[in-house]
This record gives C-alpha cells, sequence and structure tokens, in this order.
C-alpha cells in the first residue's frame, strides 16, 4: 500500500515538473508571455552617401577583414613558414603547437594557456574568441 502511494506521488511529481519545464520553454521564460518576444519594432536606417573619390579602406590580408563566408569555407591552416597544415581546430584544446604559437606572435593571445588553465570561463571565451579571429586571418589560410 505504501509502496503503491509513494510510486504514484512519485509520478505526480515528475509529471508536474515536465509540466512546469515545458511552459517555460514554450513562452521563453517565466515572465514574459511568448508574444511580446517575437514583437519587434522597426530600426530606422540612415544612409551614408559616399562622396565621390573617397573610398572605403580595404583592410590589408592579415588584418583580417574576411567575410563569416569565406570564414566558414576554410578547411584547413598552413604555417606560412615552413609549409605545415593542420585541420581548423574547433577547440583551443585540440589547436597544434604551432597554431597556438602563431596566436600569440599576431597578439591575440598574451601566452600559450595549459589545457588546466581553460577552466576558467574567463580564459576559455577569451581563448575561443582569439580563435575566432585567427580563423580571419588570410595569411594562415590553406
Amino acid at each position: 500500500m505504501i509502496v503503491t502511494l509513494m510510486t504514484g506521488l512519485t509520478i505526480l511529481f515528475v509529471v508536474y515538473i515536465l509540466y512546469i519545464v515545458f511552459t517555460t520553454l514554450k513562452t521563453g521564460c517565466g515572465d514574459q508571455p511568448a508574444s511580446s518576444l517575437t514583437d519587434t519594432k522597426p530600426v530606422p536606417v540612415t544612409r551614408v552617401d559616399i562622396q565621390e573619390g573617397e573610398s572605403r579602406k580595404q583592410p590589408a590580408p592579415s588584418e583580417g577583414g574576411s567575410t563569416p563566408e569565406e570564414i566558414a569555407q576554410v578547411k584547413q591552416f598552413r604555417h606560412p613558414d615552413s609549409g605545415e597544415t593542420a585541420a581548423v581546430p574547433t577547440n583551443y584544446r585540440f589547436a597544434k603547437r604551432w597554431i597556438k604559437e602563431a596566436m600569440v606572435k599576431e597578439g591575440l593571445l598574451d601566452r600559450i594557456y595549459k589545457n588546466n588553465e581553460l577552466q576558467d570561463e574567463d580564459v576559455n571565451l577569451m581563448v575561443k574568441q582569439a580563435l575566432e579571429k585567427f580563423k580571419g586571418l588570410k595569411k594562415y589560410w590553406g
């Protein structure tokens, strides 16, 4: 009798928790209804005319200036001096040593970090941002 009662209460508790989770996910958050999250207001657009004779500055290839589409097409890096190639790492931990050294050389990081140092959220975020910037440097594209 007690086992049946406990099983029933456990099932009710799990169903209640699932109900709360799904209603919260459906609305986006507990404080705002879903309709207020989808309402957007138009942003005013201003037009800037470039006078004749003026040109927009194009960044040098080593400065980056790559579009996200170009960066997404890069499949491997090539070391400019030795010609060694390596797959584009998805994570700093899996990057080759020369890629980490190049990130320091380019000024994206102050030093090469060890794997146990990446457990700190601030360091991990900084390293991820530096890796994304490194992906935009055309001189390392293979």
